[in-house]
């Protein structure tokens, strides 16, 4: 297992729809243990293969005690919201703001033997399930937002210094990747209303 180099906002997979996986095998199996290795690493609660630069229909899991992968996943969210939470994102390092999601979630899929899985959460692990599935969809929570907090998250993108932030965070992955990996470089460094 290793730990995997995690992109941020800026980088091209991070907006790209990814594929469903079809072929289940040694290289899948590395995937998902490097991404829970990583995801374990830095204390995240989930993880999608396109945060870690892989444009596969993967993502881990671990919330409450609860933790797993989910290859190929499909959402049924309840028609109800849960009160809505702050959320972060290893990908948007240093910008949380709370966003509406549903209040229970069924994912299926399969796991990386090809197996069919189904897990219901609510809660935490609803809203786990549905941020890591937009993730594999080309969305970041930040789409999420609304009104005046949608403005104040791209202002906040807008205006950080995204490359003192990718350093102290690339020092700090750094520890344990033994490698960086970011750069100064967002895609040319001006975010627009899209992200």
């Amino acid at each position: 297992m290793a730990i995997m180099n995690i992109r941020i906002i800026g980088d091209p997979v991070l907006r790209t729809v990814a594929e469903p996986v079809t072929e289940f095998g040694p290289e899948l199996a590395k995937l998902v243990a490097d991404m829970t290795e990583t995801m374990e690493d830095v204390d995240g609660a989930g993880l999608a293969a396109p945060q870690v630069g892989v444009s596969k229909r993967v993502f881990t899991y671990r919330i409450g005690g609860v933790e797993g992968h989910i290859i190929n996943p499909v959402l049924e969210n309840s028609e109800d919201f849960q009160p809505d939470e702050v959320e972060g994102c290893l990908s948007i390092p240093g910008l949380g703001f709370p966003v509406r999601r549903r209040r229970a979630t069924r994912v299926t899929g399969v796991d990386l033997h090809g197996n069919p899985v189904t897990v219901d959460g609510e809660g935490m692990l609803a809203r786990c399930f549905q941020h890591e599935t937009d993730h594999l969809d080309g969305i970041l929570f930040t789409d999420r937002l609304e009104g005046e907090a949608r403005k104040a998250a791209l202002r906040s993108i807008r205006n950080a210094n995204y490359d003192a932030i990718t350093e102290r965070t690339t020092s700090k992955r750094a520890k344990t990747v033994g490698s960086s990996f970011g750069g100064g470089s967002f895609g040319g460094g001006s975010f627009g209303a899209a992200e």
